[in-house]
């Protein structure tokens, strides 16, 4: 976490968080939803405004956490923003090394990861396990994904895409869950 974002959280420990505002795709982008856009329905459909800025996507990538209840977000200084997900709460880029035949596994926001196991849903889509959580395998990667799996690297379970949040403690969409408790 930023020092300045705690030092906000020290100042206005008690701002309310926000629900519905920022989403997570596939593919590791980010996405604005306002008021119209989370009217229109459910991330990802309409996604958003995709966020282009690289200052400000870092920033959010530095301050990314989850809560105890399993829902991602952002801590924007005293406010935490809770952040709706397509499909997991990270997007993996992968890159095989050359000397050791071994896969690097990285996050969209560029942390190392450290694999624990692969799970293939119904839609053919390929989700690692990692000592970071759970993330689905950015398209752009799936060929060296492909090449762990074929020299016997990873070992590939079958998984419902519905039961993944579940058994892997995410919450796709914090903001459902949010109006679910309103009275």
């Amino acid at each position: 976490m930023d020092d300045i974002v705690a030092a906000a959280l020290a100042k206005w420990p008690n701002v309310p968080h926000c629900h519905g505002w920022l989403g997570l795709d596939a593919r590791g982008d980010w996405y604005l939803r306002d008021d119209n856009t989370q009217a229109a329905g459910r991330f990802p459909h309409p996604k958003g405004s995709r966020l282009e800025h690289v200052g400000l996507r870092e920033f959010i990538e530095r301050n990314y956490a989850c809560d105890e209840a399993g829902a991602w977000y952002f801590q924007n200084g005293p406010q935490r923003v809770y952040v709706e997900l397509e499909a997991a709460p990270w997007v993996w880029r992968l890159q095989c090394i050359d000397s050791s035949q071994q896969v690097a596994v990285r996050s969209h926001s560029g942390l190392p990861a450290v694999f624990a196991s692969a799970w293939l849903d119904e839609q053919g889509r390929l989700f690692l396990a990692t000592d970071l959580g759970l993330g689905l395998v950015h398209t752009l990667d799936m060929e060296t994904a492909a090449d762990a799996i074929e020299r016997g690297l990873w070992q590939v379970g079958v998984a419902k895409f519905a039961d993944l949040p579940r058994q892997f403690r995410f919450r796709l969409s914090p903001a459902s869950d949010a109006a679910d408790q309103l009275p």
